[in-house]
């Protein structure tokens, strides 16, 4: 857990945020998921790279740099196409080749069927019309 701040010494936003460490190359240093900008009231809006949340001296409107941005992004896009699956692959094919060659795949079994699945209930739609009504089932007749 660490203090996350947003923001400049007159106007900030401080919580404390539980981050996973995981070993692997990214472009990007720490990545905020939903439930830290949940914490933050946060919105992020991707199109504008702005993150606005509220703090003590009103909105916190945090702008993002396009062209750091964009070498994050062309970063993990190398990265991504530089990571070797072929070792992954080798792997799994070795595994499959210890399967017995004799398993079949099951069928699909039909739904359960009960008395309660075909139930049809019908709704009034609570208009000033009564006769105005909506069946609710899971097993009704498309016409």
């Amino acid at each position: 857990m660490l203090p996350v701040q947003f923001g400049t010494v007159s106007n900030y936003c401080v919580e404390h945020i539980n981050f996973y460490i995981a070993d692997f190359n990214t472009a990007y240093h720490a990545i905020l998921g939903r439930l830290a900008l949940a914490k933050f009231m946060a919105i992020p809006h991707y199109a504008y790279l702005v993150l606005k949340m509220p703090s003590p001296a009103g909105v916190l409107a945090l702008r993002a740099n396009l062209s750091i941005a964009y070498a994050c992004e062309t970063e993990s896009r190398a990265l991504a196409k530089d990571t070797n699956l072929s070792i992954q692959m080798a792997s799994m094919v070795a595994e499959a080749k210890t399967l017995p060659v004799d398993m079949e795949i099951p069928e699909l079994e039909p739904p359960y069927a009960s008395a309660k699945s075909k139930e049809v209930k019908e709704v009034g739609l609570g208009l000033d019309d009564p006769s105005k009504t909506v069946k609710i089932g899971a097993h009704l007749d498309p016409k």
